[in-house]
């Protein structure tokens, strides 16, 4: 039974969208810590205390990105998240949707995968490190389509998850709040 629609995202989506990318960005810039840290162990090297500290910060990340995906996709099933704008294409929308769903796909896939991988199935590793250039791809689309709509269609897409900034805009472009 599909959801009716609600008009704006609540402030505890919001939240967690912005809580769960901000974990994904360290996770991009940090994680080659957690495999330095890796190497030196199996090697019986020397671990740095920075690659130490990362490493630990790169594990609770993931599990803090799992944990907070659970809520976020529960809550969207709960409550809901608004239509896309009526000005929006069949594909454009479809496509926006298949974006948002791969990024819940990977952001299942790859803490569990680094679970995996660091309590026993080292091979699963490679696989869980191919998800960095992938999330790279998707958050530069997501983002270039966010900012595509803000500034070149002007649709208030964008204020749907940046509601202080899209209103400052919207209202210079005359969009409703």
């Amino acid at each position: 039974m599909a959801k009716p629609a609600v008009p704006h995202y609540s402030t505890l989506q919001i939240g967690l969208h912005w809580a769960i990318a901000a974990l994904v960005m360290f996770q991009i810039v940090f994680g080659e810590a957690m495999v330095r840290f890796v190497d030196a162990a199996e090697e019986g090297g020397a671990v740095s205390a920075t690659d130490t500290v990362l490493a630990n910060a790169h594990y609770w990340s993931g599990i803090a990105i799992l944990a907070l995906l659970v809520a976020r996709i529960g809550l969207r099933l709960f409550r809901g998240v608004p239509p896309h704008d009526p000005s929006t294409s069949p594909l454009a929308a479809f496509l926006a949707s298949a974006m948002h769903w791969a990024f819940y796909a990977l952001l299942i896939a790859v803490p569990v995968s680094g679970l995996v991988t660091y309590y026993g199935l080292a091979d699963i590793g490679d696989i869980h490190g191919l998800a960095k250039p992938v999330f790279v791809v998707l958050v530069a689309g997501h983002a270039g389509a966010a900012l595509f709509h803000q500034f070149v269609k002007r649709d208030g897409t964008l204020a749907r998850m940046l509601p202080v900034i899209g209103q400052s805009f919207g209202r210079a472009a005359g969009m409703p709040r």
